[in-house]
């Protein structure tokens, strides 16, 4: 049963994250102060053939044991809790008749039962699909992704029949782990919209597109393995937590769970609530991945840009997605090349710190300011497109690009890197925001979250190659921040996710650009776009 509101001062909510590679549980109280959160990590097994697997009892055990243990750090009794939410990456999670896993690979066993986010074995189904040229492929920015969950499932049913044809659900995580809570079916707007080709704007899946692309048997189903109740985030599910899953979580049976979201998408709702909400800002997560999020009132159509998603992350609005395939795994693959890293990553273990925070505390003891950080590149250049772009070109087939590196070999030509891999990195992002202000859509700020983009220097540095203000919001963990405003909203202690927004989020620090550099960047802008351009040319 749903509980209601009692005194704001004695109720907490939670807030679950499933990533990459950890899962993380915090404990917030009705202001949005993080009171506790903890942190396991996870498997996450790389195959041949870009396959990338995990497994959902793994990451179900992660969760359980997190809350657990957040709620004991917190000191918050289990009765506090008014509700739960759910975050999760858009992988793709396969279960048989009986809710165990079946294994998405030939070589693996049951327990590997996830397609992870990152996975691009289905990167020639995904191509099939796009030849079609199916109308519903307008609301995924003209191409699907072979990390969406449709050239995925094609994969198994042309790969793993048997697998395909004994599935019961197919699950995108953040909906599994709400149908593991509570035992409810139902789907998030956000996960299937945003990676099934839902069509949220008119409240229905198109069986000719599943026909059309090879997958007939789901729409003959009715869409019973893949989803019959889709529902928009924050929307409680059944009765709240099963007596099992509360036993597990150490918490009250009953207690509301909301339906979830994509993680970056949490990032979203944990952060743009702030200065005149989600209209005026981009949310910008930056972690393994990276993800923008933009709101508008009315659908836009961006070229290589997913969406336009209705309800996708603010219910009543519309949503474009764009970002980068390899974001912070870019920094790391990109560092990794360099002589010196070795050395660099000892010091840094040292110090008790990750090499990128490490080497971004290095670079502000030479810069007096953090823009000035640009002038030290000494003409490096990087098109950090390790794993394809994912906006606004849509393209996996895309690979990095490094120019100007020479002889060096020492900490100084690594840190020029580092700031050349970062500069990237923004240019990338200055170009999915041109691409959405050439088709009418304008931010006035960036909002960020994820745990790449913690450092002050990375912030202004993304400020500057923009051209637009990154703002942080006070609360260290916005992601989990966001999966927590749904479980307030379940939990009756807010009305509505816009109104959660405003009360559990607020501004922190805003990071203006310098105009003394805008000229600079400018140029190597335009450097990396003919950079990017010759290596497509030449690939080709």
């Amino acid at each position: 049963m749903r509980k209601s509101a009692m005194n704001s001062l004695q109720k907490t909510v939670i807030g679950v994250d499933v990533g990459s590679g950890s899962v993380r549980a915090g404990i917030f109280d009705l202001s949005g102060t993080l009171l506790s959160h903890v942190t396991q990590k996870i498997t996450t097994t790389h195959r041949s053939g870009s396959r990338v697997e995990q497994s959902s009892q793994e990451i179900w055990q992660a969760v359980c044991h997190c809350i657990r243990e957040a709620l004991r750090q917190s000191g918050a009794a289990p009765e506090s809790v008014a509700g739960i939410g759910f975050d999760a990456t858009c992988s793709l999670v396969v279960l048989d008749k009986n809710g165990a896993p079946l294994p998405v690979s030939a070589e693996g066993d049951a327990a590997q039962n996830i397609i992870v986010w990152m996975d691009h074995r289905a990167t020639e189904q995904a191509e099939r699909i796009n030849a079609s040229q199916h109308p519903v492929l307008n609301y995924v920015g003209g191409k699907i992704s072979p990390e969406m969950e449709t050239p995925k499932i094609l994969w198994l049913k042309e790969n793993r029949r048997e697998v395909y044809e004994n599935a019961w659900q197919f699950f995108d995580l953040a909906d599994f782990l709400t149908w593991r809570a509570t035992g409810d079916l139902a789907r998030s707007i956000c996960t299937v919209t945003c990676k099934w080709t839902w069509l949220a704007h008119e409240n229905r899946w198109d069986p000719d597109y599943f026909r059309t692309i090879g997958l007939a048997e789901l729409a003959d189903d009715e869409f019973a393995r893949i989803g019959q109740r889709i529902v928009p985030p924050g929307t409680p599910c059944g009765d709240g937590l099963t007596a099992q899953a509360a036993q597990e979580m150490g918490l009250p049976a009953g207690t509301p769970v909301a339906v979830g979201l994509i993680d970056a998408h949490a990032g979203g709702i944990g952060t743009v609530g702030v200065e005149g909400g989600a209209l005026n800002n981009m949310a910008y997560v930056f972690g393994t991945s990276s993800c923008t999020m933009t709101s508008t009132n009315d659908p836009v159509f961006v070229p290589g840009v997913w969406g336009p998603y209705y309800s996708a992350m603010v219910p009543g609005l519309w949503l474009v997605e764009g970002g980068q395939s390899a974001a912070g795994a870019a920094i790391d693959q990109l560092l990794a090349f360099h002589p010196a890293a070795e050395d660099a990553r000892k010091l840094a273990q040292e110090a008790g710190l990750p090499l990128p925070v490490y080497l971004a505390d290095r670079v502000s003891e030479k810069a007096p300011q953090a823009s000035d950080a640009v002038t030290l590149v000494a003409g490096i250049h990087v098109v950090p497109e390790f794993l394809g772009n994912r906006a606004p070109f849509a393209d996996p087939h895309a690979r990095a690009v490094i120019c100007g590196l020479g002889m060096e070999r020492d900490l100084d030509n690594l840190l020029a890197l580092y700031v050349a891999g970062l500069c990237g990195i923004g240019y990338g992002l200055r170009q999915i925001i041109d691409a959405q202000t050439a088709c009418g859509v304008r931010n006035k700020n960036i909002v960020i979250s994820g745990g790449a983009g913690q450092h002050p220097l990375v912030r202004q540095l993304l400020a500057d190659t923009c051209g637009l203000p990154v703002l942080t919001t006070q609360c260290s963990e916005p992601v989990l921040l966001g999966s927590a405003i749904l479980g307030a909203v379940a939990g009756n202690i807010s009305p509505s996710v816009a109104e959660a927004m405003t009360q559990f989020t607020h501004v922190d620090t805003c990071y203006y650009p310098q105009t003394a550099y805008q000229p600079l960047h400018h140029r190597r802008y335009e450097a990396y776009k003919q950079l990017q351009h010759m290596a497509k040319m030449l690939r080709e």
